[in-house]
């Protein structure tokens, strides 16, 4: 009899495409497929958190109703009766966001979690995960944009800074460069008293425009038309005043090119890096990528916290200014196929082939 039963074929459950979405625990198949198991005489969602059932003990199910009729329980641990674990989750991180973009000032992680019914630590875990930043770097985050928007509506700079929720003007001068990228001045005036100084240069992949603030080095962009390159310059600076640079710049202009030619020389370069705190968090991810590796955007995402905000960082990838100096041509699909690239495909092909090459 033992012998018997070990030749059993499987339950044609298991050759069902729907049981393949249990195994996976997908999320976009809750609300649309049920399962239930005999031997533990409850009924489940496909993202169930619980041991994979035996698929001889499975039943699939297309509705609730179908379920139900079961006779079964509704699972305890994942509720498939009611909205899933992370749509609650999802619910309290916005409730949490628009409890910070009221505030007047920086609520306190233990208020926040108390205002939401949840401990702090694992109200810290849900919404880093569901935003990709903790809620003090998210509360960082709405100041600026507040002080952003404060200036650009012609408030006063000191209008804006207490408007946004800081207590002092000492505390915001401290980080205003790098939340703003120039000072508050000029950054009311639209950026139309920064110089950037800028340089075009020829690669054996095309073209290369080199652009520096006061800073350092605030953008890298790679083409077929010089012209096209400085008219995207201009787009990304419409009231700063573009200055050519002079043979000095040229020669930092030459580093660059010749790291493009061979990548094994490195590229050390001062940055001035403009963005977001979740695109800095991952383009901080990114200048961590050797030369010769690569990664996926599902490995950049578990690397800053972030697992489940993959296509973010794919949006923080595509928002890059700096080519190569922020390498991420060096993140590729998780299948190894290469994805999109500002500045094309046969580009990032060629890069990646290049350093490849350096590193065997």
């Amino acid at each position: 009899m033992t012998r018997f039963a070990s030749t059993q074929p499987l339950s044609p459950v298991a050759d069902d495409p729907r049981w393949a979405r249990i195994v996976a625990r997908d999320k976009e198949a809750d609300g649309r497929l049920w399962y239930s198991v005999a031997t533990t005489g409850v009924y489940c969602r496909p993202s169930c958190p619980s041991r994979r059932a035996n698929p001889r003990n499975v039943m699939l199910h297309d509705t609730l109703e179908s379920a139900r009729a079961t006779g079964f329980r509704p699972c305890q641990r994942c509720n498939p009766e009611g909205p899933s674990l992370e749509s609650e989750n999802a619910a309290l991180v916005a409730r949490a966001c628009r409890i910070i973009e009221d505030s007047e000032e920086e609520p306190a992680l233990e208020a926040l979690a108390e205002a939401v019914g949840r401990s702090a630590g694992y109200f810290h875990r849900v919404f880093k995960a569901a935003t990709g930043l903790t809620p003090k770097a998210y509360a960082a985050a709405d100041r600026a944009k507040k002080v952003r928007e404060g200036l650009e509506t012609g408030n006063s700079v000191t209008a804006a800074i207490y408007d946004a929720g800081f207590n002092s003007s000492g505390r915001f001068y401290e980080k205003s460069t790098g939340m703003l990228g120039m000072t508050p001045t000029q950054y009311r005036a639209g950026g139309a008293d920064e110089a950037i100084r800028f340089a075009v240069g020829q690669t054996s992949l095309g073209a290369i425009l080199v652009a520096s603030s006061t800073k350092g080095v605030a953008s890298i962009l790679l083409g077929d038309d010089p012209d096209a390159l400085v008219r995207d310059l201009q787009d990304r600076f419409p009231k700063a005043r573009l200055v050519g640079a002079d043979k000095d710049y040229e020669a930092l202009v030459a580093r660059v090119v010749g790291f493009v030619e061979n990548p094994g020389i490195g590229l050390e370069l001062p940055l001035d890096v403009r963005g977001t705190a979740f695109q800095r968090r991952v383009w901080q991810a990114l200048q961590e990528i050797p030369a010769g590796a690569r990664t996926s955007y599902s490995e950049i995402a578990r690397r800053i916290g972030s697992p489940t905000a993959v296509r973010a960082v794919a949006g923080a990838c595509a928002a890059n200014a700096l080519a190569i100096a922020i390498p991420c041509h060096r993140v590729v699909r998780t299948d190894g196929a290469l994805s999109g690239y500002a500045w094309g495909i046969e580009r990032k092909r060629a890069l990646l082939e290049r350093e490849a090459a350096r590193s065997i």
